[in-house]
């Protein structure tokens, strides 16, 4: 998700959560708590979201997402990541993915398939 899709995401919790306080300051108690906690929801989600497939190092770097949301394109992975037989279709944009393995950790990445 991009940076307007999550402050979509936020102004949308913002406007239940204040909708939801207003509705049970005037007796809404079912209808305002309602209203409360999905905007309450709607912001966590928004705030902990990530993009799919990715290593905590491209997220910190704020890195574009590579083909199918996997690692950044040019991307040359550590040498503790070792290719395995496992490839799977990403079921958004149907890109081929082949999964990487540190041995070690059990620590995955996913890169597209040229």
């Amino acid at each position: 998700m991009n940076a307007l899709g999550r402050a979509l995401l936020v102004g949308i919790g913002v406007v239940l959560v204040l909708g939801g306080l207003v509705a049970l300051g005037v007796g809404a108690a079912a209808s305002g708590l309602w209203a409360t906690v999905v905007g309450i929801v709607l912001i966590v989600a928004a705030i902990i979201e990530r993009s799919r497939y990715r290593s905590d190092e491209a997220d910190r770097t704020a890195d574009p997402p590579g083909p199918g949301g996997g690692e950044p394109p040019g991307t040359r992975l550590e040498p503790r990541f070792a290719p395995t037989d496992e490839i799977f279709e990403d079921p958004t944009s149907g890109r081929q993915m082949r999964v990487w393995l540190d041995r070690a950790s059990g620590e995955r990445r996913y890169v597209a398939l040229d």
